[in-house]
């Protein structure tokens, strides 16, 4: 029997898209409990449910969601004993898991910005909204509210924009966002071809069965670990100018230089997928939800030669090729900063990215597998040297396979197309949790 979803308990982001266009992620410290609930009650009324986000969004320009690190919810006055009930990985934090995640070199916490490396990021709000006005207001709010209540304050914040073209989703590299996502019972989202059937609601919210059956050690109490997940921050530095030269270096025409791209991520950047489209893009199939995410690798392309086998797409989500896919599938929510790089310009020294959430009940089993199996493990379809083309740890010292008949071409000392800028471990409460939390210590 299928659990029933609290949708009115559950924060909207774990179910919900919204029509965000820009944003800004702000990350608080609290120098004292009483500060840090203040904060927390005064935004309980804008922060909506999964139900609230629903009903509302065609009239809605903005949409609030707060989550906590370890450390936060102490600073919030949590007690010993609930806090000793979290999962180790939550506890200790993505920078003392740096090593396990392939965070070294560049992408190490020592280089991150907006003080992410340290133990005072205590929380985040994420304020999405519709337009620029909104935003602008929506921070304005915001500040004001931080002026007035004392013992929290702002540690840094990052703002967010959609860029051009704007009628759907895409990263700073010209690829459509957005294309595959998981689908859980009872949310009432019908999955797309391809998208597999739905999962059960306990892969990602907490209080649920998850493909295995009821879940047990769940954070204590009840009240606050129920309809609440757990959120991975990635803050990856997009180096467009990188990407661009190293396409035109390596390839003979500008049509080359498009399915070389494509190699790397596996999807032409229309969204059409190698495995349907392998020698032109396909701008029709990348735009069409019903068809661009239909499609396995098992039968269709086992030796990669439509898609690498250690392109990013095949690496991030190995499909069928893959053993217990049902138990590692994560959702995904973020959004891009910094300006768009006009085509043909040289690098400009600005920051631009990707600041992504990745959402899942267990950050081991699920995310972290992904992290050190998939996208930095040497032994992912044995293809030796490599790491995830895309976002994987590099060196200059790692290679890039194209299989082909009857010669492959192996890309040799690919550099860092991005830099890992910020991280963190986030615990998103429901919103009864988030109502429990504002009453600590009354």
């Amino acid at each position: 029997m299928t659990a029933v979803l609290e949708l009115d308990d559950i924060q909207h982001i774990l179910l919900t898209r919204t029509p965000a266009m820009t944003g800004r992620y702000e990350f608080l410290t609290f120098d004292t409990p009483e500060g840090g609930r203040a904060w927390l009650s005064a935004l309980l009324d804008k922060t909506q449910s999964a139900q609230d986000a629903a009903t509302t969004m065609d009239e809605s320009d903005r949409w609030v969601t707060l989550a906590f690190t370890w450390t936060g919810l102490r600073a919030l006055g949590v007690p010993e004993e609930s806090l000793a009930t979290f999962p180790d990985a939550f506890r200790e934090g993505m920078v003392s898991r740096a090593a396990i995640l392939g965070d070294t070199g560049a992408n190490a916490p020592e280089h991150w910005s907006g003080g992410l490396a340290g133990d005072d990021v205590h929380a985040i709000a994420i304020l999405f909204s519709r337009n620029d006005e909104r935003c602008a207001r929506s921070i304005v709010e915001h500040d004001e509210l931080l002026a007035r209540t004392p013992g929290v304050r702002s540690l840094s914040h990052l703002d967010l924009n959609a860029n051009p073209p704007f009628n759907y989703a895409h990263d700073h590299f010209g690829f459509r966002d957005r294309l595959s996502q998981p689908v859980m019972k009872g949310s009432g989202e019908e999955p797309t071809p391809g998208s597999g059937e739905p999962l059960e609601p306990g892969e990602f919210i907490l209080g649920y069965p998850d493909e295995n059956g009821p879940v047990t050690n769940l954070p204590q109490p009840e009240a606050l670990s129920r309809n609440g997940s757990f959120m991975a921050y990635r803050r990856l530095a997009e180096h467009v100018a990188v990407f661009r030269d190293y396409l035109r270096e390596n390839a003979e025409t500008p049509e080359g230089e498009e399915l070389l791209a494509a190699k790397f991520m596996g999807r032409w950047r229309s969204g059409a997928p190698l495995v349907l489209a392998p020698d032109a893009d396909d701008p029709e199939l990348g735009a069409d939800p019903m068809r661009n995410n239909d499609f396995g690798y098992e039968e269709s392309d086992p030796f990669g030669y439509a898609c690498p086998l250690g392109s990013h797409a095949r690496r991030l989500n190995p499909r069928d090729t893959a053993h217990y896919m049902n138990r590692r599938r994560m959702i995904r929510r973020g959004a891009t900063y910094g300006p768009a790089l006009p085509d043909g310009a040289p690098d400009d020294g600005v920051e631009r990215g990707i600041a992504a959430f990745i959402i899942c009940a267990d950050l081991v089993r699920q995310f972290e597998f992904a992290q050190n199996v998939w996208i930095n493990d040497e032994t992912f379809h044995e293809l030796g040297n490599e790491h995830d083309p895309i976002c994987g740890t590099q060196d200059g010292t790692r290679d890039f396979t194209v299989p082909k008949r009857p010669i492959r071409t192996v890309h040799r000392g690919i550099p860092s197309f991005t830099t890992l800028t910020g991280g963190a471990y986030f615990f998103l409460p429901g919103i009864g949790a988030l109502r429990h939390l504002t009453s600590l210590g009354m």
